[in-house]
């Protein structure tokens, strides 16, 4: 397999070449391997690769306008390499940017310092859907409100920014460790050369880490995987993780809460739960507290978790820290609660409830993003150049009319990585999402689930959007 037809931009980092067009010192092994490896073998490779996920229904649901659909998340076979010494930088600033988070979620739910010094806007946080008032004054387990943070990063010409943090019930780590089972099978012996860091401990740490929030310390506490059920996008990952920690995996018609503590239902009886590892939003969790129409919750389940009868991984109330608009702060949230500079930058954001940033925005929405603070998934992302002078004038005044409701960023030239598409190796656009789990101290694998933008040109990698996934080598120098 040649390299002939693969197209560098300068506009791009490449993830495979220098700019010189010869590969990075940490691809060297990579790029021999698929020049000496023909057409045929590679797509055959591919076969197997995407014939594992099919075969372990390894899939995604994507919801459109018109229509559900189930599919199987595209995987591409050949692999994205990192070396240690930027593994072991990010790792450094993923850790870094949790323990300010967490500390942002349990101060303003408490005595909400950093509003009272001005270092936030009171009503950015007061005003914000995901702020919880239930959760005033509720002491959090280990003062940790969130237990599994997926951050996704991106990099460009100058380094690697944070995209966002999702901090309520983050998704994709089964993707991640997947791909590595399909990936390494393939690839054994330029595997076993690279000596990459492993991903397939995740279960393990995520286990330990669960059973740290055990109310009553106790040495095999009963964890359960809260679902929504089998209809939710990311059941699969709930089955995979279940089996991973040996949870059983319910759904709220399995529990019910008596005298302040939470029982799950089973067949020789009751059984007291102590942690529960929830993949239910917020306002579904339970009908006394949220949404009284929900059928996915606990009835009394936040009266037992205010109580202190059992944990909740992660905890209500986190969306506040993961709100887009409130992203754009989390920088001086590191220095004010750490009193360190930041190791990893944001994209430079603008808010657009901010009267200098909304016409900044609005002068120049061709060249910028502009997405709800709510949203996530890829959903509702306006991109500027990607549409016509009328659509930019209709989205004008939407903007006008809900300034609070959106930020903007510049089109990041996001880096790109090689991809098998159609007997070919073309460049595609990719990024990170990797998983720090936190408890008693935080904790990460040597691996992230890296996504795929699949379309020749697009930026958008979510897979509810129809990207793909590849896997992520970390190796040594």
């Amino acid at each position: 397999m040649n390299f002939d037809q693969y197209e560098l931009d300068d506009k791009f980092f490449d993830e495979l070449f220098a700019e010189d067009g010869s590969p990075h010192p940490h691809n060297h092994h990579l790029h021999k391997h698929l020049t000496a490896t023909s057409v045929e073998e590679l797509e055959s490779i591919q076969e197997r690769v995407t014939r594992t996920f099919s075969s372990q229904s390894i899939s995604f649901t994507l919801y459109g306008e018109d229509e559900t659909q189930e599919r199987i998340i595209p995987i591409d076979c050949i692999p994205r390499i990192i070396p240690s010494e930027e593994w072991d930088v990010l790792e450094a600033g993923l850790i870094q940017r949790i323990a300010a988070l967490n500390k942002f979620i349990v101060d303003v739910y408490g005595p909400a310092r950093i509003l009272a010094d001005g270092v936030i806007p009171i009503d950015h946080v007061r005003g914000c859907p995901q702020y919880r008032m239930e959760m005033q004054g509720v002491s959090i387990p280990l003062d940790v409100p969130v237990g599994i943070c997926g951050t996704d990063l991106v990099r460009v010409g100058d380094g690697f920014r944070v995209l966002e943090d999702n901090l309520r019930v983050p998704s994709g780590v089964s993707y991640m460790i997947a791909n590595r089972q399909a990936t390494k099978t393939n690839f054994r012996e330029l595997y076993r050369r690279y000596q990459v860091r492993d991903v397939e401990k995740y279960g393990t740490l995520l286990y330990e880490t669960l059973r740290e929030f055990d109310p009553n310390g106790s040495a095999d506490p009963c964890i359960v995987l809260l679902t929504p059920g089998v209809f939710n996008a990311a059941f699969y990952e709930h089955m995979f993780l279940a089996d991973e920690i040996g949870a059983e995996l319910v759904e709220g018609r399995d529990l019910l809460v008596n005298d302040g503590f939470v029982y799950m239902r089973t067949t020789s009886g009751l059984r007291k739960v102590d942690v529960i590892y929830r993949r239910v939003d917020d306002d579904f969790l339970d009908p006394l507290f949220y949404r009284r129409d929900s059928i996915l919750g606990v009835p009394g389940l936040m009266h037992a978790y205010r109580k202190g009868n059992v944990a909740l991984v992660n905890a209500p109330g986190t969306g506040i820290a993961d709100d887009k608009s409130i992203y754009a702060y989390v920088p001086d949230m590191i220095r004010y609660y750490l009193s360190e500079d930041p190791i990893l930058q944001n994209v430079e954001t603008y808010l657009c409830r901010e009267p200098e940033d909304l016409e900044y925005t609005l002068d120049n929405l061709e060249q910028l993003v502009v997405k709800p603070v709510g949203g996530s998934g890829g959903y509702g992302l306006f991109i500027g150049a990607d549409k016509t002078a009328a659509q930019r004038d209709a989205f004008s005044k939407q903007l006008r009319e809900d300034p609070d409701n959106y930020i903007a960023q510049p089109i990041l030239a996001i880096s790109r990585a090689p991809c098998w598409i159609e007997r070919n190796i073309e460049p595609r656009c990719v990024d990170l999402r990797p998983f720090i789990l936190t408890g008693q101290e935080s904790r990460l694998v040597g691996g992230a689930f890296c996504r795929i933008a699949l379309p020749r040109g697009s930026l958008v990698v979510n897979s509810s959007q129809g990207g793909g996934a590849k896997d992520l080598w970390v190796v040594k120098n």
